[in-house]
């Protein structure tokens, strides 16, 4: 008797992918994070993230909030979190089909009071007219009356314009304004710590919190991109992947920031950041 054309071995080729929360795993030990450093970069709590390694969703409240914490989770440990839902979607049932919202009330919307007065037009021209009588005003104003003038011209007193005139050597002065760099800090207020991470060498997650502890940046800084952080005080740095982080602090930068894979916890304050 016959049952189909069945693998022998009764296992569909699903079943040989690799499962979501093995694969969210695997991720975080690649970028050299713990379950407590991703549940505070994701404020996804920490029985939730190990029940998501352990492919357990029952935690996370229902399919569209599991969709999210994959999501947060995968963007923090640096992979596409985009085949992790899909998988998801297959094992548990599919992504329910949006559905157009109906057009409500649609007699309402095109039809016009023909009677409605047009305030915005009659405002715009309110404004316009303000505009013109003050713009006459000081122009009018600028030149002063006519026996101003006239003493101005007829006055054999050149030098009253001269001060103004003095003004020109502004020219040479220009070369006073700063030359756009490759650095957007190279001009840094001393009050205050500042860094800029760039990443040259791949990409690298990236965690900074201030004096305070609180959280203000984390997630994947792509190759190519760059952030720049400030705080009054202090700023404590946390890099996945150290060696591609190109980093400057208080407009100065840092040799050596790590080696290519290595996690790096740092911490700077105001000055030289040599001592921080």
């Amino acid at each position: 008797m016959s049952i189909g054309n069945l693998p022998e071995d009764g296992n569909s080729p699903e079943d040989d992918r690799v499962s979501i929360g093995r694969a969210l795993q695997q991720a975080r030990i690649s970028a050299g994070l713990t379950v407590d450093e991703v549940s505070s970069s994701t404020r996804v709590r920490t029985p939730i993230v190990r029940g998501i390694e352990q492919d357990d969703f029952s935690r996370c409240g229902g399919d569209v909030y599991a969709r999210g914490h994959i999501r947060v989770l995968a963007r923090a440990v640096g992979c596409d979190p985009e085949p992790l839902i899909a998988q998801f979607d297959d094992e548990h049932g599919g992504r329910p089909t949006p559905t157009a919202p109906a057009p409500l009330f649609e007699a309402e919307r095109i039809r016009a009071d023909p009677r409605r007065p047009n305030w915005t037009a009659a405002m715009v021209a309110a404004i316009v007219a303000v505009v013109g009588f003050v713009g006459f005003t000081l122009f009018r104003g600028g030149n002063g009356d006519g026996s101003t003038v006239a003493e101005d011209t007829g006055s054999p007193k050149p030098s009253a314009s001269a001060p103004t005139n003095s003004a020109a050597p502004s020219k040479p002065a220009a070369p006073n304004k700063p030359d756009p760099s490759d650095s957007a800090i190279a001009g840094v207020p001393a009050d205050k710590v500042t860094v800029k991470l760039t990443a040259e060498g791949g990409q690298s997650w990236i965690s900074a919190q201030d004096h305070n502890g609180r959280l203000i940046e984390e997630g994947v800084l792509r190759e190519g991109d760059s952030k720049t952080l400030s705080d009054s005080r202090r700023i404590d740095l946390v890099l996945g992947n150290a060696g591609a982080i190109k980093l400057f602090v208080n407009g100065k930068e840092v040799k050596n920031v790590g080696t290519s894979g290595a996690v790096q916890r740092l911490s700077y304050t105001k000055g030289d950041p040599e001592a921080g």
